[in-house]
């Protein structure tokens, strides 16, 4: 599932959530099974479980309440407010169903019950961006040009929180200026992000032979998600096209819901969740790792597919914790900037340094000057020539006289 919007609004929820008949929370974990083998996170966890990062959830709402997720949410700023109707609350399922993948804790003894996410241990900071297409106010907030710069908003909004990695699961055809603005601003702040790249694969090529492009997964910077079937092959509705960077599990996957429910669904919305959760990861345990290093940690650390390398169905593979952290732990060692003398740090601009010397190319005082040194070149071996005529000649006077 994938929550689009076209200039800045939404416009319908791309696949369906199916609401999950009640289970036993042992049932709910052992459904997660598959995605957490997938993503080799018991392996990741020996190393990590996100203690010390805040996601942000750009969304449509988190439900802090719900079992799985109590005490991890910190509800933000509501950029959608005034769509609905007065005393219409949110519905927050898809919102709370990314968190739960992302951060979910479980419940009950030890935490073995329920939905648990890729980093258990991480704070998620609610950002409403987006509404539902079932909620009340989902047409005026489509049409309202108030709204339209919701998400660089809150791209913004959340860096100055502090959060580390900004999920966006959520997708748009056409880019704006403030939208490519804010992606630099978080970028710049060190924040990685990670967004959905939409679910329109299935549907007629452009001329390009592709998918068509979805923002704000597609601008440089961001962390574009696929999604895969459980066979690792791309899910046929992900979409295709060169802005995918890697892949996750996005079909038939388990999470929570609004009010301790659960919900199975499928899109790039859950394969982007489940890929920020690793970000959280990496950078829970190398904290100073820029964006940039973070996504060639992600890459690296990718499984391929049989052809090996990259392709644009799924980027460069199905991103994998444990090797990802292992990647994470060499890039660590490194910095993204060189170092000179003069300037320490060249991410604060150009240091002090010597004047440059400026040396101008005069091709007539080159001419002549070549033509001259040609002269003398002749001269010296007309030189030789003599000097080595005399020498003979003296040797055969010589040789006569002594006769």
């Amino acid at each position: 599932m994938l929550i689009r919007w076209r200039r800045a609004a939404p416009v319908a929820l791309a696949l369906v959530l199916v609401p999950a008949l009640p289970v036993q929370a042992d049932e709910v974990r052992g459904s997660q099974q598959k995605v957490i083998d997938t993503l080799a996170l018991p392996q990741a966890w020996r190393v990590t479980k996100g203690k010390g990062v805040t996601v942000a959830v750009l969304d449509s709402g988190v439900d802090p309440d719900h079992r799985d997720l109590a005490g991890s949410v910190i509800v933000g700023k509501d950029f959608t407010e005034g769509a609905n109707p007065p005393g219409v609350a949110p519905r927050q399922l898809h919102g709370t169903y990314m968190a739960s993948l992302i951060a979910g804790h479980g419940h009950g003894p030890e935490g073995g019950e329920g939905v648990i996410g890729v980093a258990p241990e991480a704070r998620l900071l609610s950002v409403r961006v987006i509404l539902e297409d079932e909620e009340k106010g989902f047409g005026a907030f489509n049409s309202d040009e108030r709204f339209e710069n919701v998400v660089a908003n809150g791209i913004r909004y959340a860096v100055d929180r502090g959060a580390d990695v900004i999920n966006m699961s959520i997708s748009k055809e056409l880019a704006t200026k403030e939208e490519r603005a804010a992606v630099r601003y978080a970028i710049s702040k060190g924040v990685v992000l990670v967004a959905a790249a939409g679910n329109d694969g299935a549907g007629k090529k452009g001329a390009n032979g592709f998918a068509p492009y979805s923002y704000p997964a597609a601008f440089p910077g961001v962390i574009s998600v696929a999604a895969t079937d459980q066979g690792a092959r791309r899910a046929s509705f992900s979409n295709d096209n060169p802005s995918v960077t890697v892949a996750a599990p996005g079909v038939d996957i388990l999470g929570a819901g609004p009010g301790d429910e659960y919900w199975v669904g499928r899109g790039t919305s859950q394969a982007s969740a489940l890929v920020s959760g690793v970000a959280a990861l990496v950078k829970s345990k190398y904290p100073k790792l820029s964006p940039a290093l973070v996504a060639q940690a992600l890459t690296a650390g990718a499984v391929r597919g049989t052809r090996g390398g990259y392709d644009t169905g799924t980027g460069f593979g199905v991103v994998n914790a444990s090797r990802s952290l292992s990647t994470a732990a060499r890039l660590a060692k490194h910095t993204h900037v060189a170092a000179t003398a003069q300037n320490p740090d060249q991410a604060l601009g150009p240091g002090p340094a010597d004047p440059i010397q400026i040396v101008r190319r005069d091709r007539r005082h080159i001419a002549l000057y070549g033509a001259i040194a040609l002269a003398g070149a002749l001269g010296a071996a007309l030189s030789v020539g003599a000097i080595v005529l005399v020498v003979k000649r003296a040797r055969r006077t010589y040789s006569y006289d002594d006769a």
